[in-house]
């Protein structure tokens, strides 16, 4: 991410509320299998209230079969125009004890007070998982479950208001599990941010260390990054050196997110640090290979080893520009595995990643790790910023994710996400995001709204087939408005306009939305 005062707008639908969950249980159905039945809702044609295989209960009008299909002909709809509670189960029972995971594909229209597939009675804790909100394209959602008592029952929940609805097919109940290993989060504001008196609070109003209140809620990696000479002084080797001596005591992880660069590194500027200009090729490979070691060894020395890396950020164009830029792929690749060695070579089990901007971008994202692959860039895993008011679409970001993880067979996270709690704004810079037209549709701009985004994503990056999908990281959790700490290292009158997008609020509390740090 660069941050900077210019703002993009895309015009997108009005957001819709979002709510509290349906807490019936159903009735066990007399005709219970020990395999899924009619997952596809194939079996009926348009307009069977039940289908084949299934139970409802509830305002059960409100679900019937349809045309229209994920595959095949037919799906699941929930619908009505008056608001309802309606649920669409099927029993299993026989089933050998052990973890298993339900598959679906999904649509939503959002604005239900809980739309959500479960699997309860297993003899286990309950598992759900929301139904991104998605009119158009559809999304797969994972649920696993561990089935201990021989029996689970799927159930498809709608709590909804008028006009709502939602498309379920295509399901499957296998053998297996699902979860990420990362919940984390960018804090690289944090050290500038105390420095300049920021304070930070739990829920309840008492003061605390940001990073303690971060872990309590499930935060289990950090992400810091490092500029080579910042004019003001933070972001620095220094100061990473110091910050990870404090993730490590909490027991997080820690992602080292080098820039390259005495600045923001992004899609549009990856401007060489000042003490690098006028070097050759040559010199930058080596600079990079000296900047990365000297960073990461510093970090080992004192105990606090990287366990992961990325070499750059957002480097769709590439880096070190001119000489780094993606115009000439053969020098892009001689500086990033420059990058690689060093970090093997201080610790061989520091994962390596590339990092690239635009995580809807399909077509781009393939195109750039061709060419990486084709040149032997070498990297252990595939990090995307994904902004979905920036990024295009749910489904978009599903599709370039899934297909980077199967096309290069490499592990894929979102190394940076974030969502507005609020269009207001807390200091004199106009905020990034600020108006209800720049938001995604059906994700409010509430702490609410904030939660279901982080959630949706993170459900996602679960779905990744073969356990592809390590997690994601919200970026800059603890970038409050403190004077000082602005955007521009430069300028220490600068504001920061992303305070809305934190995960502190105005009143420096810990918001509720934090909570999605202990997703699956």
């Amino acid at each position: 991410m660069k941050f900077h005062p210019r703002r993009t707008i895309r015009a997108l639908l009005l957001p819709l509320a979002a709510g509290l969950a349906l807490t019936a249980v159903p009735a066990q159905t007399a005709q219970a299998a020990s395999t899924l039945t009619n997952g596809g809702f194939e079996s009926d044609g348009t307009g069977t209230a039940t289908p084949a295989g299934w139970s409802e209960y509830g305002d059960t009008g409100a679900s019937y079969t349809e045309s229209g299909g994920h595959s095949g002909s037919y799906r699941l709809t929930q619908y009505a125009s008056a608001a309802y509670k309606v649920e669409t189960y099927q029993y299993l029972s026989g089933l050998t004890n052990g973890s298993y995971t339900l598959t679906a594909w999904v649509r939503s229209s959002g604005g239900q007070n809980a739309a959500y597939i479960a699997l309860k009675n297993c003899g286990s804790a309950e598992q759900r998982t929301d139904l991104p909100v998605s009119s158009s394209g559809w999304i797969r959602i994972v649920t696993p479950v561990n089935v201990t008592g021989n029996q689970c029952t799927i159930s498809i929940n709608s709590d909804a208001n008028a006009g709502n609805w939602i498309n379920v097919d295509d399901l499957t109940f296998t053998s297996g599990t699902t979860g990420t290993s990362i919940h984390g989060a960018d804090i690289s504001s944090l050290a500038k941010s105390e420095a300049k008196g920021g304070v930070y609070r739990t829920s309840s109003g008492t003061t605390g260390d940001a990073l303690a209140i971060l872990k309590s809620y499930g935060m289990n990696y950090a992400r810091l990054k490092v500029w080579v000479n910042p004019a003001d002084g933070y972001n620095d080797k220094a100061h990473v050196l110091a910050m990870a001596k404090r993730i490590k005591a909490q027991g997080m992880k820690l992602l080292v997110d080098f820039h390259y660069s005495d600045t923001w590194a992004d899609p549009g500027a990856q401007t060489k640090p000042a003490a690098w200009v006028g070097h050759t090729y040559s010199q930058l490979k080596t600079d990079v290979y000296n900047h990365t070691y000297d960073v990461l060894n510093a970090l080992k020395a004192q105990g606090t080893t990287a366990d992961m890396v990325q070499i750059g950020n957002e480097i769709n164009g590439g880096m070190l520009w001119a000489e780094g830029s993606t115009d000439n792929w053969s020098q892009l690749a001689g500086l990033l595995n420059s990058g690689y060695d060093a970090a093997k070579a201080v610790s061989s089990s520091t994962v390596v990643a590339l990092h690239l901007a635009k995580g809807g971008d399909k077509a781009g994202t393939e195109w750039w790790f061709d060419n990486a692959v084709a040149d032997g860039v070498k990297f252990d895993a595939i990090g995307l910023s994904y902004y979905g008011y920036w990024h295009g679409p749910l489904s978009d970001f599903q599709s370039t994710l899934d297909d980077a993880a199967s096309r290069y067979g490499k592990p894929v996270f979102v190394a940076e996400t974030a969502y507005p709690f609020t269009l207001a704004q807390d200091d004199s810079l106009e905020n990034q995001i600020d108006t209800t037209g720049e938001l995604v549709s059906g994700y409010p701009a509430t702490v609410a709204g904030q939660t279901e985004w982080m959630n949706d994503v993170a459900s996602i990056v679960e779905a990744v087939p073969n356990g592809r999908g390590l997690g994601v990281f919200y970026w800059e959790a603890t970038w409050t408005a403190v004077t000082g700490n602005g955007w521009d290292p430069t300028d220490a009158t600068s504001g920061n306009g992303w305070e809305n997008q934190a995960l502190f609020g105005y009143d420096r509390k810990a918001l509720s939305s934090m909570t999605w740090f202990s997703h699956r």
